[in-house]
């Protein structure tokens, strides 16, 4: 009898023993190695029912899982009887390897740690032969012996069973890791893995890789990584890679990609390593000067197993203020102290390779980051268990400039680098002509009460002086001008800058009431120590002592006369 995919036999003079008998309906297998079946296999399965098998390997480990049969129920959702693969214990989707119906067995399965779940559900209609599984611990070596045979094998009396290498699967999380057959040691020779990504409904994916050396040669014709937008090599190719260099990051247009690995009969290399995102849930780009996001599924738990990025570009010369508005993560490690499980982190820049700004996790209450750049990424890890609520964030686009006013007018002066891509007239308080000047690495505006747009009003039973700074930053037909609304306290001579408008002001109240704290004389938001100074009062204070100095000569005069 022909062995089963994807088995080889191979003829010995060692018999294998008998399977152990299989757990009727679920539950835990802890053995390096075994076998499972539905209940009833090989005949029909019962309705109604509904188990659950626990892999559990040693530590360091990996589950490797295989079928040899698989008949079960077909619906188009697999809405009826279902057989569901999860990439550990927790019945989560974002665990979720794959659902599987009908009458195609699903690909071989890999876990990323020593625990693998594996549920059977049916109905209470139709009832089909049911399938037959077989897993075993990974290790480094690709191929290994296997003393218990499936159970289409069992009356082969001269028969050892051995598994090719495991690789490719169906991977449904919102985020994940690939890596060819035996990373980072060298891949076996004439291997073809299939990793299929994605499930309908989600994002785009978008996949990078962090480690790659396959062999070369002159149109990747030996071996290779094929992608695909989309479920199947039929599917339109997005990239066809070889070599030493890494691929560039690749972002698919539909919810599916294929992952496509080829080797031929000799040369290998150390192969790839590469993680994959859901865009929409799990990695974002924001540009909009104000903005909010949250963990995936918040305020639901957010999914294990997830690595999650937040990228915050704004244009040159901002900084970018960061509200945390709601956190719970996995708790800090009790043997640390530190956060190394689930954790939030902040990155200057737009790569993990920027300083770290901060590493999060717990229930603890943060008060606002703001960044030294125009760029903040943050990131989320999550590992395989201990899922919480996650967290909310708001952020804000910070312009370092330095506003005061006296009793007559307002000063206002920004580093010319902060905007080093704009003329002075780009600069202006109230309208174009009151344009900033430029003095000493500065934009400045020296205005008077009386111009400029500036009017006086009441707020909150207080008199202020009230005008708008404009920041033009339009190209071409596209308008892009940023408002910040000036209010000045005469009598306190106490000064205020807040933002008003940028690109997208619709955006704007998503961020509400996360103003910047109101200046005082002499407080810089930049990173330069920019002061401009109220000399009014020292000047009349001048002129009263000069007048009553002159007013005692003349009276001494006087008496002297």
């Amino acid at each position: 009898a022909p062995c089963l995919h994807p088995f080889r036999c191979w003829k010995g003079t060692l018999h294998p023993p008998l399977c152990p008998p299989g757990i009727k309906c679920g539950g835990v297998l802890s053995a390096p190695a075994g076998n499972f079946s539905s209940p009833n296999f090989p005949g029909l399965y019962p309705y109604e029912t509904e188990c659950m098998w626990l892999i559990v390997v040693a530590e360091g480990s990996s589950v490797l899982l295989s079928f040899s049969h698989f008949e079960l129920e077909y619906h188009d959702t697999c809405a009826y009887d279902y057989l569901q693969v999860y990439n550990g214990a927790a019945r989560d989707r974002g665990n979720l390897l794959g659902t599987f119906c009908g009458h195609s067995p699903p690909p071989p399965f890999s876990s990323a740690w020593h625990v693998m779940a594996v549920v059977f559900r049916s109905d209470r209609h139709v009832a089909k032969h049911g399938f037959a599984a077989a897993y075993r611990k990974g290790s480094r070596e690709g191929r290994w012996w296997w003393s218990i045979c499936p159970p289409a094998l069992l009356r082969l009396p001269h028969c050892l069973c051995l598994l090719t290498d495991a690789c490719g699967g169906q991977l449904t999380g919102l985020s994940g890791e690939i890596t060819s057959p035996r990373y980072p040691e060298s891949y076996p020779n004439d291997a073809e893995c299939r990793w299929r990504i994605g499930r309908p409904g989600a994002g785009p994916l978008t996949l990078v890789f962090t480690d790659f050396q396959v062999e070369g040669g002159q149109g990747c014709s030996f071996d290779y990584v094929a992608l695909f937008d989309g479920p199947t090599a039929a599917s339109p190719r997005l990239g066809h890679y070889c070599g030493s260099s890494r691929p560039p990051r690749t972002v698919s247009s539909t919810p599916h990609l294929l992952v496509l690995f080829k080797s031929d009969f000799n040369i290998g290399g150390r192969g790839f390593k590469a993680h994959f995102y859901s865009a929409g849930e799990c990695q974002e780009v924001f540009t909009t000067i104000k903005g909010n996001f949250s963990s995936p599924q918040y305020p639901n738990f957010y999914p294990n197993n997830l690595r999650c990025q937040w990228s915050i570009q704004l244009p040159l010369g901002y900084r970018i203020k960061v509200f945390f508005l709601d956190m719970e993560l996995e708790g800090r490690s009790s043997l640390t102290g530190s956060c190394d499980y689930d954790h939030l982190a902040a990155f200057e820049g737009g790569s993990e390779n920027g300083s770290l700004v901060g590493r999060w996790c717990g229930r603890d209450s943060l008060a606002p980051l703001t960044s030294r750049s125009n760029q903040l990424l943050l990131v989320l890890h999550t590992d395989r268990n201990t899922a919480k609520r996650g967290f909310s964030i708001a952020y804000a686009g910070v312009l370092p400039m330095n506003v005061s006013c006296t009793r007559t007018d307002f000063h206002i002066q920004i580093p010319v680098q902060a905007l080093a891509q704009l003329e002075r007239g780009r600069v202006y308080l109230g309208n174009p002509s009151c344009a900033a000047q430029v003095v000493g690495g500065n934009f400045k505006i020296h205005a008077r009460f009386d111009t400029c747009g500036t009017e006086s009003q009441k707020r909150n039973n207080t008199a202020v002086i009230v005008s708008t700074l404009y920041v033009d930053f339009s190209v071409g037909d596209r308008e892009d001008i940023h408002q910040y609304e000036l209010q000045c306290e005469p009598k306190r001579k106490e000064a205020s800058a807040t933002l008003i408008a940028g690109p997208d002001p619709a955006r704007l109240s998503q961020a509400e009431n996360l103003l910047d704290v109101p200046q005082r004389e002499g407080e810089v938001t930049g990173t330069q120590d920019i002061k401009s100074q109220d000399t009014s009062d020292i000047i009349f204070i001048s002129i009263c002592i000069l007048a009553g100095l002159l007013m005692v000569i003349a009276v001494v005069g006087l008496v002297l006369l």
